[in-house]
């Protein structure tokens, strides 16, 4: 076995600032008093279509969810301006973030399109800020990304929406889910039929509510940062120590 080489000086930081550093501890993160009510989720899908294989897909997941106790909200996105082409009061942008806002987990259902997510999707996702006021609607919350093809099983689309998970600070499962050539894969009446694809959905909504129930009670301290502990703390001393004018 090869030998460690030892810090020379392991108990030495001189770049951090030890008024706002903390230690992590499994106290922190147990809860007295967990929520007593339904985990909440918005459903996001990316097709318009009249029989939208991402809309059924969604409302496969929906009534998983429900089953397993969770309240789920879908959002339509007929109507939904372009990001920046109309102002943030009109009805259909303010009805998103006020579902994102309720939300503690969601799932973002895509068809994949030129190899990638669509712009009925992008949209919805840019219309969400990372931060109104000092409330940040997605940041610690749950997400689950599905996606359905045409064709043959492809990833891009849950890829692209992983990075934007991470991007709009979420916590993304692990699990995912892809539906190859969807038009196969549900009856005249819009029910997915019994497959591979359909098991990988409920495994997926489980995992998400498993997720769910896990941090929702505990979801600001594990997104409490120390870089923004830093910051608010010179904010605050800036503030305080200003002379007066």
């Amino acid at each position: 076995m090869s030998e460690v080489t030892p810090l020379k000086t392991p108990a030495s930081f001189p770049a951090l600032d030890t008024g706002v550093f903390d230690s992590p501890t499994h106290a922190r993160l147990s809860v007295r008093k967990p929520s007593q009510h339904k985990p909440r989720f918005l459903m996001l899908y990316g097709s318009l279509r009249e029989r939208s294989y991402s809309r059924l897909v969604t409302f496969e997941a929906t009534r998983l969810l429900e089953a397993m106790g969770g309240e789920a909200r879908i959002f339509d996105p007929a109507g939904l301006p372009l990001p920046d082409s109309a102002p943030d009061s009109h009805p259909k942008v303010q009805e998103l973030r006020e579902l994102a806002q309720w939300a503690e987990g969601m799932v973002w259902t895509s068809p994949e399109r030129h190899g990638a997510m669509t712009g009925i999707m992008k949209a919805q996702i840019d219309w969400i800020p990372l931060a109104l006021g000092a409330v940040r609607p997605t940041q610690g919350k749950t997400l689950a990304v599905m996606q359905v093809s045409g064709g043959s099983q492809s990833f891009n689309a849950v890829n692209q929406m992983r990075v934007l998970g991470r991007w709009m600070r979420m916590i993304t499962i692990p699990n995912q889910s892809s539906v190859a050539k969807a038009f196969l894969e549900f009856d005249e009446a819009g029910r997915m039929k019994p497959s591979s694809y359909y098991d990988r959905i409920v495994d997926v909504v489980e995992e998400l509510f498993k997720f769910t129930l896990l941090t929702r009670d505990v979801s600001s301290y594990l997104v409490d940062r120390y870089s923004e502990r830093k910051e608010s703390a010179a904010e605050l001393s800036k503030r305080v120590n200003q002379k007066s004018i």
